[in-house]
């Protein structure tokens, strides 16, 4: 893949869907009416096809080379986004007669408890709620069911912008289950921990329409009878995510996407280069005597999602009106919140952080 330099291409902090790489978006432009020869485009074909099936299969062992998954893991390409895993997810691995354990550290991870109550018995083993979700808890602060059917958490806030630096520990035995939906892939990973993780593609693997799950095959066994049929992770599973017809257009372009996080060094050079990327914006806030002050607290700060505020509603609104003029978009904060939020997912280039960085001394320079 190569990269071509477009003067007409914004700086895009979107928190989903949110930017992809250029080199992938080049790639798809040149596929997109004849994909490999095969005279028609992916988007018209079928999932049934030797073509597809070598897309999904590039696109399966990718990921497995990314993540280092063996063959003890099952890889799934599900449509619904994370929302439905927060329905699926219960169904499949949590026996009627069970309790799960969530911790919940924000929004998504609330909706994860609401969903999974819905169905049977879910238990809040952590919250930082009372603090605004300013941070993750610690581990003395998680009070853990060591009968629970599995321990769920959100590796990282999009919305209040906090991530976990490492995952809780479960007790023994208890499979540790992650959404991921905002950083996936975006660091390094230590699968063997999970049993099971899920992420909507959105933010920070490929475009909207499909969600990666990887789990443990011996979780396969705790799948009940009498599933519906998109509904059951097993069937999916022995059907490799083609029981019925795939989002296929969105698992091509995340597997294109996945082919470029190899290009670019695997996971220890995608860590390094998030993480040089959000130094550079809290930089910005930390040297702003307090004209930008950030949500998260120093050691729960998020490299995806970088959240502050200024001083008040109208400042803020100055600020996201000059920064759009400036080519800087997708910065307004979550509706629930409001505030600012920079994006900065894998296909955000650094050049785009120096910019915001830049234009944020520059805006404290001309209200202060």
């Amino acid at each position: 893949m190569t990269t071509t330099t477009l003067a007409k291409r914004i700086h895009n902090f979107g928190a989903g869907p949110a930017a992809l790489p250029l080199p992938v978006l080049e790639r798809v432009q040149a596929e997109l009416l004849d994909y490999a020869g095969t005279g028609m485009s992916v988007l018209e074909m079928s999932h049934r096809s030797a073509a597809f099936e070598g897309i999904i299969q590039k696109a399966e062992d990718d990921l497995r080379a990314l993540a280092g998954l063996g063959s003890d893991h099952v890889v799934l390409f599900l449509q619904g986004g994370a929302s439905l895993q927060f329905s699926m997810l219960p169904a499949n691995l949590r026996a009627a007669s069970a309790s799960a354990d969530y911790v919940v550290t924000g929004h998504w991870a609330k909706a994860a408890v609401k969903e999974a109550e819905k169905s049977g018995r879910a238990r809040v083993a952590g919250t930082t709620e009372a603090t605004g979700f300013d941070r993750v808890p610690a581990a003395g602060e998680l009070q853990l069911d060591p009968q629970a059917a599995y321990l769920h958490f959100t590796s990282n806030n999009t919305i209040y912008g906090t991530q976990w630096a490492t995952a809780p520990e479960p007790p023994k035995g208890v499979p540790l289950v992650c959404d991921m939906s905002s950083d996936a892939l975006s660091r390094p990973l230590d699968i063997a921990r999970y049993g099971l993780v899920y992420a909507g593609a959105q933010k920070n693997l490929g475009p909207a329409g499909v969600t990666l799950v990887v789990m443990r095959r011996e979780l396969l066994e705790r799948v009940p009878a009498g599933l519906p049929a998109v509904l059951d992770y097993k069937l999916m599973a022995e059907n490799r995510s083609l029981y019925n017809t795939p989002p296929c257009f969105a698992i091509y372009v995340t597997g294109l996407v996945l082919a470029w996080l190899r290009e670019q060094g695997g996971l220890a050079a995608a860590g390094e280069r998030n993480a040089a990327k959000a130094a550079l914006v809290y930089e910005a806030i930390d040297g702003s005597d307090a004209f930008y002050r950030g949500h998260a607290q120093p050691g729960s700060r998020s490299a995806m999602n970088v959240t502050f505020r200024l001083e008040d509603a109208a400042a803020e609104k100055a600020f996201l009106a000059d920064a759009q003029a400036e080519g800087l978009d997708g910065l307004k904060g979550h509706r629930s919140v409001g505030g600012v939020r920079a994006s900065l997912y894998n296909a955000c280039p650094r050049e785009s952080a120096a910019a915001l960085a830049g234009f944020m001394g520059e805006f404290r320079r001309r209200r202060g």
